[in-house]
């Protein structure tokens, strides 16, 4: 049996569903990737109330029943887009019903079974967002934010956010195997944000990846002022990468996520698919 590849797109349903079109340009970003899909719809059960003045004003059990009713058929709605949008290499889908709150944790420790995450991203969503952070920092697995602006093509140039550290290292890497053969790769390195490990960093890394049969740029960049999340989308975008590849910066304790700058500035203004490896 040959081997395939596998991504994992997990669908929260609760407080609010993932946006159609988040979802839609996710799906969609897995066809040129050559990777089947496994998608994971989470349904909630909300534990019932059993306070002697909760049904005196609100029918609160009614409340509930409704807000897991909306829930599920949130679950089914999404799954009928994503089979609707489809995968060549096979789309699998599987819903679970999980106690309320238990979704993110359930997510990121089912992601460590598969190659790599894909996340839609919405920046007015909240539940969005902590899907993403649970899965990113919580999995071990590469993770790809994807916006709805995202579009359907296969990775024939990458940018790497470089700047020597082991999780940059990490994140090269997990890119490196979606890269399209032949394709090419943009080193960025911003040296005005923090100490670096040497001197030309981002050029010793684009001669070691020519020296590998690979096609390599250094690109070194000055902050200036600007927040370092935008220069490296800007960068990347300039650069004409369809992949910006960066380590994730941050760690969560009790769930309140403490996201490193470059990290925190990139779940702020998602423009282009980021690929996070922490």
């Amino acid at each position: 049996m040959p081997v395939r590849r596998i991504a994992y797109l997990p669908l929260n349903s609760y407080p609010e569903a993932v946006a159609e079109d988040a979802l839609r340009a996710t799906v969609g970003f897995a066809v040129p990737l050559g990777v089947a899909l496994h998608v994971t719809t989470f349904a909630v059960d909300i534990p019932k109330i059993t306070s002697p003045l909760a049904g005196l004003m609100l029918d609160v059990p009614g409340m509930v029943r409704a807000a897991e009713e909306h829930s599920r058929d949130d679950c089914r709605r999404l799954g009928d887009i994503a089979r609707a949008v489809g995968a060549p290499e096979g789309l699998t889908l599987s819903e679970r019903t999980l106690v309320l709150g238990a979704a993110l944790d359930a997510a990121a420790q089912e992601a460590r079974y598969f190659d790599l995450s894909l996340l839609p991203w919405s920046r007015e969503s909240q539940s969005t967002r902590d899907m993403a952070e649970a899965v990113v920092f919580g999995s071990g697995r590469p993770a790809i934010l994807v916006p709805p602006s995202a579009q359907a093509e296969k990775i024939d140039h990458l940018a790497v956010a470089w700047d020597g550290s082991r999780v940059a290292s990490r994140a090269l890497g997990d890119a490196l195997a979606l890269l399209r053969d032949g394709g090419r790769i943009t080193v960025l390195t911003v040296k005005d944000e923090k100490p670096l490990t040497g001197r030309a960093i981002a050029g010793t890394l684009a001669t070691c990846l020519e020296n590998r049969g690979f096609v390599a740029q250094p690109a070194e960049i000055d902050l200036r002022g600007r927040p370092i999340g935008e220069v490296l989308q800007d960068e990347a975008l300039k650069a004409g990468a369809s992949l910006l590849a960066m380590g994730g910066f941050g760690h969560s304790r009790l769930r309140d996520f403490i996201l490193g700058g470059a990290t925190a500035e990139v779940f702020a203004d998602l423009r282009l698919p980021v690929l996070l490896s922490h």
